[in-house]
């Protein structure tokens, strides 16, 4: 029998859950507050991590996180406890789907259009916005993050992706911006995570694992902890370059 003790650490070195550099971070804060918010709701909110940011840069402003994820919910909480926010956050268990709360100065959706919308790829990105434009309040802005094709994958490179990989997952670029506009925003900033931000993001990602697995060969759990590693790399090494991560900051129109 094994324990939550015996098994490889969770996303330890990951400050955030996507290719997003603390500079970028840093960035996107600092155009965010620049209207003043006084609300702020984080889709898919994982522990929180921009949220919190924002509530330190915003003073006054409060947060409500939605996510399936009880341990990242829990994280966040903790984060917010040590950083004096506590007062200032809510971290739901919730699904965002139906979700009444909004409409917010602030809506974050970043690595979570999924989380709106029932349509698959890249159809979600759609419903996605269109729920985003309704959450947001009148002056306000979304920061949208969503995958992108830097360029067509081929047939070979999307058989080494994730299970069913299929080229109409993600839009490009311009097409994801023009559905942005056709659901109501203005693009207020362009902007896509660079070759060190997914180095970064995807090597954080397994550095838990990596480490745990060299100390544990003949673990019980080694085999599939291996298997499973090992598979996220191979995908990670395929899509490396083809993949993108563009973050939109909207204006609603």
């Amino acid at each position: 029998m094994t324990t939550d003790t015996d098994r490889p650490p969770r996303l330890t070195r990951l400050v955030f859950h996507g290719p997003l550099s603390e500079a970028r971070a840093d960035r996107i804060v600092r155009r965010l507050v620049r209207t003043g918010p006084a609300t702020v709701l984080d889709i898919g909110c994982g522990w929180g991590e921009l949220t919190l940011r924002l509530l330190a840069a915003a003073p006054g402003a409060t947060a409500v996180g939605l996510d399936l994820d009880a341990d990242d919910l829990a994280r966040g909480r903790r984060e917010a406890e040590a950083r004096g926010l506590a007062d200032r956050v809510e971290f739901v268990k919730a699904s965002a789907k139906e979700t009444a709360r909004g409409p917010a100065d602030l809506v974050l959706c970043v690595g979570s259009g999924q989380a709106l919308a029932t349509a698959e790829p890249p159809g979600h990105a759609v419903g996605a916005l269109r729920k985003l434009r309704r959450l947001v309040a009148p002056g306000g802005r979304v920061l949208f993050g969503e995958g992108f094709w830097q360029r067509a994958p081929t047939p070979a490179e999307l058989s080494g992706m994730w299970p069913g990989a299929s080229a109409a997952d993600h839009l490009h670029l311009a097409d994801l911006v023009d559905t942005a506009v056709a659901a109501g925003f203005r693009p207020e900033w362009i902007e896509t995570a660079n070759e060190d931000e997914w180095e970064e993001f995807e090597s954080g990602y397994l550095a838990d694992v990596e480490e745990w697995l060299a100390a544990h060969p003949d673990h019980p759990l080694a085999a599939e902890t291996r298997e499973r590693a090992d598979r996220h790399r191979a995908a990670w090494m395929t899509y490396r370059g083809v993949l993108g991560m563009a973050y939109l900051t909207l204006v609603p129109a």
